[in-house]
Protein backbone atom coordinates (compact mmCIF):
# COMPACT_ATOMS: atom_id res chain seq x y z
CA UNK A 1 0.00 0.00 0.00
CA UNK A 2 1.39 3.41 -0.96
CA UNK A 3 2.06 5.85 1.89
CA UNK A 4 -0.43 8.68 2.33
CA UNK A 5 0.89 12.13 1.70
CA UNK A 6 -0.34 15.39 3.19
CA UNK A 7 -1.86 18.13 1.10
CA UNK A 8 0.22 19.38 -1.78
CA UNK A 9 2.15 22.57 -1.06
CA UNK A 10 1.90 25.59 -3.28
CA UNK A 11 5.06 26.61 -5.09
CA UNK A 12 6.74 29.82 -3.89
CA UNK A 13 7.91 32.42 -6.42
CA UNK A 14 9.44 35.82 -5.70
CA UNK A 15 8.79 39.18 -7.32
CA UNK A 16 11.90 41.09 -8.40
CA UNK A 17 11.67 43.27 -5.28
CA UNK A 18 11.36 40.29 -2.95
CA UNK A 19 14.25 38.54 -4.72
CA UNK A 20 16.48 41.57 -4.09
CA UNK A 21 15.37 41.64 -0.46
CA UNK A 22 16.13 37.93 -0.18
CA UNK A 23 19.71 38.57 -1.33
CA UNK A 24 20.26 40.85 1.67
CA UNK A 25 19.24 38.18 4.20
CA UNK A 26 22.54 36.72 5.36
CA UNK A 27 22.03 35.67 8.97
CA UNK A 28 21.36 31.97 9.43
CA UNK A 29 18.68 32.80 12.02
CA UNK A 30 16.91 35.12 9.57
CA UNK A 31 17.08 32.52 6.80
CA UNK A 32 15.63 29.89 9.14
CA UNK A 33 12.84 32.25 10.27
CA UNK A 34 11.94 33.17 6.70
CA UNK A 35 12.01 29.53 5.62
CA UNK A 36 9.58 28.59 8.38
CA UNK A 37 7.21 31.40 7.36
CA UNK A 38 7.31 30.35 3.70
CA UNK A 39 6.53 26.74 4.61
CA UNK A 40 3.51 27.87 6.64
CA UNK A 41 2.25 29.94 3.70
CA UNK A 42 2.86 27.18 1.14
CA UNK A 43 0.89 24.67 3.21
CA UNK A 44 -2.01 27.05 3.90
CA UNK A 45 -2.12 30.08 1.57
CA UNK A 46 -5.14 31.46 3.46
CA UNK A 47 -3.15 31.78 6.70
CA UNK A 48 -2.32 35.43 6.01
CA UNK A 49 -4.78 38.27 6.43
CA UNK A 50 -6.02 40.20 3.39
CA UNK A 51 -4.71 43.75 3.26
CA UNK A 52 -7.41 46.38 3.30
CA UNK A 53 -7.92 48.20 0.04
CA UNK A 54 -7.20 45.14 -2.11
CA UNK A 55 -10.58 43.97 -3.34
CA UNK A 56 -9.63 42.61 -6.76
CA UNK A 57 -8.14 39.18 -7.30
CA UNK A 58 -5.47 38.24 -6.64
CA UNK A 59 -5.71 39.84 -3.22
CA UNK A 60 -2.56 40.90 -1.50
CA UNK A 61 -2.19 39.10 1.83
CA UNK A 62 0.07 39.60 4.80
CA UNK A 63 1.55 36.86 6.98
CA UNK A 64 3.23 37.97 10.19
CA UNK A 65 5.01 35.66 12.60
CA UNK A 66 5.64 37.71 15.72
CA UNK A 67 7.68 34.96 17.36
CA UNK A 68 10.15 34.75 14.45
CA UNK A 69 9.71 38.45 13.61
CA UNK A 70 8.95 37.84 9.94
CA UNK A 71 6.49 39.69 7.70
CA UNK A 72 5.67 38.50 4.19
CA UNK A 73 3.33 40.15 1.68
CA UNK A 74 2.10 37.76 -1.00
CA UNK A 75 -0.68 36.82 -3.33
CA UNK A 76 -1.95 33.45 -4.49
CA UNK A 77 -2.54 32.60 -8.14
CA UNK A 78 -6.01 31.64 -9.35
CA UNK A 79 -5.31 27.89 -9.30
CA UNK A 80 -3.75 28.20 -5.82
CA UNK A 81 -0.62 26.40 -6.98
CA UNK A 82 1.80 29.34 -6.87
CA UNK A 83 2.32 31.95 -4.19
CA UNK A 84 4.09 35.09 -5.34
CA UNK A 85 5.97 36.82 -2.56
CA UNK A 86 5.93 40.57 -3.09
CA UNK A 87 7.77 41.82 0.00
CA UNK A 88 9.85 40.35 2.83
CA UNK A 89 10.72 41.79 6.22
CA UNK A 90 12.97 39.80 8.55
Amino acid sequence: MAPKHGPRRAQIAFSDTAARQLETVTSEAEIHALDRALVVISVDPDVGTPLSGTTTDPRLRQYTDDLEQVRVLYFVTALRTVIVVAYIEV
